[in-house]
């Protein structure tokens, strides 16, 4: 066992900051003999695949097809490689066995609380936008003053239990609580491939659409690259930097998964699947969503789906698209939470025993953070400025800077040179296009307030 995990994880009952599958009093639920590889895969592509998967179009819009697909795909190499060296690193710690132990054996105790404190506020950020979401979509949202019904004010029109705040308590009790109250991570695999194949429905019905207006003969050629007027449209370009970075994270969930498998050493090969089938979703996705909306692709793709799109059966096809992908995100939602109540519990309870074998501990802050969570979707209308500022903070400190750091600072004398390289690339990418993002999101606000 680490320094780090010792000085956070005192009690002679364990010594993992994680349960695992061969700990010597068991695991938290009997009979469980490890986790499979589907299931990994399964539930790592669930974590990735969330709500960052309708803004990429967008990126494409902002970018030119060409490349937004490059820059998708680029994305997604330096994702798995600051994965592989997360592993590999951790392998040479022995003990570690949770991303801040070792952020915890690199850093120590500052480092460990403060790589928690970035995946606390990534993820709790990312739910709320998720419940959100799920309230506009069923339940309608206003804006300047108008009313846009949801899904389930058309179907059956306003009633006490279509008000979006029922609506959200409806799905938080019948949906949240009894899937964020698994133990294990695994016990979510079929959710999470749930979750997977509604994202391949979405990319299907997409594809599908497309290809009906292609035959038509409605679909325009696609602006293969950037739209370039002015000095600030270049500097519009790295506001995309946040939404790939959020795409790709799954950072806080590799050692949990990792911990429960049958197989450790199938790890790398779960990364590398989960990668390349979330890749490929995210391509087609962008592509397809890009070539259906053109230069008129919201921010938000999914707001596209509300109107007329030129073929037979429009407004089946957008209802479909709407209600899979609230379905969606209900599903990915308690993977997502996993790893905020294991960073949250780590936080205040660095002492104390892992919150897998202390039940009043798990279902409190279980509670605190699920009603936290539902009060901030009904606070809140609307975060997406928010969420893009987490994005180039929290999140890119998550998925680059925390793993580019701890190879920089190799501890235990493994990084090699072409480490080292990928590490400064990664750091430098990084912090200049979230600076970039961050100015550039701050300057669109104040400019938006100086003309209302």
């Amino acid at each position: 066992m680490t320094y780090s995990d010792r000085k956070h994880r005192r009690s002679p009952k364990t010594t993992p900051l994680l349960p695992q599958k061969d700990a010597n009093f068991g695991h938290s639920e009997a009979g469980f003999d490890g986790a499979s590889f589907s299931g990994a895969v399964f539930n790592l592509s669930s974590t990735i695949v969330g709500a960052g998967i309708m803004a990429l179009p967008a990126t494409l819009k902002q970018l030119g097809a060409i490349p937004g697909l490059i820059v998708i795909i680029l994305a997604a190499m330096l994702t798995e490689k600051s994965i592989e060296m997360l592993l590999r690193f951790t392998r040479a710690s022995k003990s570690a066995s949770s991303y801040s132990g070792l952020a915890g054996d690199a850093f120590g105790g500052f480092g460990r609380t403060l790589l928690q404190a970035c995946i606390v506020i990534n993820n709790l950020g990312m739910l709320v936008v998720y419940m959100i979401i799920i309230g506009d979509v069923l339940s309608g949202t206003s804006s300047d003053g108008v009313h846009y019904s949801g899904v389930m004010e058309e179907w059956f029109g306003q009633h006490w239990w279509t008000v979006r705040s029922n609506i959200l308590l409806l799905t938080t009790l019948l949906v949240f609580v009894p899937l964020v109250s698994f133990k294990r991570v695994d016990s979510l695999r079929y959710t999470s491939a749930m979750s997977v194949a509604l994202a391949v429905v979405f990319v299907v019905i997409t594809a599908g659409i497309v290809i009906v207006k292609f035959i038509n003969g409605s679909i325009a050629m696609p602006r293969l690259l950037p739209k370039l007027v002015d000095q600030a449209s270049f500097w519009k370009l790295f506001t995309t930097v946040p939404v790939l970075v959020t795409a790709y994270i799954c950072h806080h969930n590799i050692h949990p998964i990792e911990n429960e498998l049958r197989d450790g050493s199938q790890m790398k090969s779960i990364v590398r699947t989960s990668i390349a089938l979330c890749t490929t979703v995210y391509v087609a996705t962008s592509f397809f969503g890009f070539l259906l909306f053109g230069d008129h692709t919201l921010d938000d793709v999914l707001a596209n789906f509300d109107g007329e799109l030129g073929i037979p059966y429009s407004s089946l096809l957008n209802d479909v698209v709407r209600v899979s992908y609230v379905i969606h995100l209900m599903l990915v939602f308690p993977i997502v939470f996993f790893s905020l109540r294991l960073n949250m519990d780590g936080l205040f309870f660095p002492y104390a025993i892992p919150i897998a074998y202390d039940n009043r501990r798990f279902f409190s802050v279980t509670a605190a953070l699920i009603c936290f969570i539902f009060l901030g979707a009904n606070c809140v209308p609307s975060i997406w400025d928010a969420f893009q500022f987490t994005g180039a903070t929290a999140t890119v400190s998550v998925g680059f800077i925390f793993p580019a750091a701890i190879v920089l600072r190799d501890t235990h004398g493994i990084a090699t040179k072409r480490d080292r390289l990928v590490s400064w690339v990664m750091i430098l990418l990084a912090v200049s296009s979230s600076t970039v993002a961050i100015c550039s999101d701050i300057y669109s606000i104040f400019n938006i307030g100086i003309e209302a």
